[in-house]
């Protein structure tokens, strides 16, 4: 180990107390709660058909003041439901939308000085109209219900692009991205990693809980540092050998069999392959940076 200390190896037995007490719970127990199910169901049903379900009403953006000179702006839970009026930020860098009722992206033309836009949180279905925010660095819409990832060519300037929780189902579209630093598309139905051969500068990519089978096409992100890709349907550590910077990665809660194919991955100092069907601890004597080794 050359003097360093060795590795914490972690073994994880923890157990999931909500599946326990459901299970050891007595029937009476199980019967009250599935009577209160039923109830607050069929109270929902009655409210819906009385037309009280409770889907906010948006805001009047009339209602909203906003200042001009304002270079951050926050309206995160305003329930926004159409971006309109924002033009007068005349020096606008940051703008915050989360959690709000919008369903399109919209009207931004005009903030060409933003640097940093959050939709997290809406119902918006379609990336579009983001043309003319070329300073844009920083670009969040997770958690809406986007299949596509599109309508990016023009953010050439773009570092950090989070589209957590959608329902994407392929990666594409990304080519012109090459200042793109980090990756976030978890929580997707992306299949397989493709279209990524131009993101050279890519320092983090994450990938979890998607559908993807294998390890593949990552030859070119040799900057990678950080690589997740927990929560899918792997069953071998491959396609790694030109991920020399590759510091952290996280594989848990897959398929895999066998630790292998780690040769050229000396830097790496996290190493999390628990909940996967390997039986044996091997083929890691030679990364001599590991901090921490989680498996189970």
């Amino acid at each position: 180990m050359g003097g360093k200390s060795a590795p914490k190896i972690k073994v994880e037995t923890r157990v999931d107390k909500r599946i326990e007490s459901e299970e050891s719970g007595d029937e009476e127990g199980r019967k009250q709660a599935v009577r209160l199910v039923t109830d607050l169901s069929q109270q929902s049903l009655r409210d819906e058909q009385n037309g009280e379900n409770s889907a906010e009403t948006p805001v009047d953006m009339e209602t909203i003041s906003l200042d001009p000179e304002a270079e951050d702006v926050d309206l995160n839970h305003f329930r926004i439901g159409k971006i309109e009026g924002f033009e007068v930020l005349k020096k606008v860098k940051t703008l915050c939308l989360r959690q709000n009722l919008i369903k399109h992206i919209e009207n931004l033309e005009q903030l060409q000085t933003l640097r940093e836009l959050d939709l997290y949180d809406n119902q918006i279905r379609k990336i579009e109209n983001l043309e003319t925010l070329v300073e844009l660095e920083i670009l969040d819409i997770s958690f809406n219900v986007l299949r596509h990832i599109e309508g990016l060519d023009r953010l050439t300037q773009l570092k950090k692009l989070f589209l957590v929780n959608n329902k994407i189902s392929k990666i594409e579209n990304l080519s012109n991205l090459q200042m793109l630093q980090m990756l976030e598309l978890g929580s997707n139905r992306i299949r397989a990693i493709e279209n990524i051969d131009t993101l050279a500068n890519l320092d983090s990519l994450f990938l979890g809980k998607n559908k993807i089978t294998k390890l593949q096409n990552l030859d070119a992100l040799t900057n990678l540092t950080v690589l997740s890709i927990q929560n899918n349907r792997l069953t071998k550590i491959e396609g790694l050998q030109s991920l020399v910077n590759l510091r952290e990665l996280y594989l848990s809660h897959n398929g895999i069999e066998v630790i292998e194919g780690l040769e050229n991955n000396n830097k790496l100092t996290m190493l999390d392959i628990a909940s996967n069907r390997i039986k044996k601890i091997e083929n890691i004597s030679h990364l001599t940076e590991l901090q921490e080794f989680w498996v189970s």
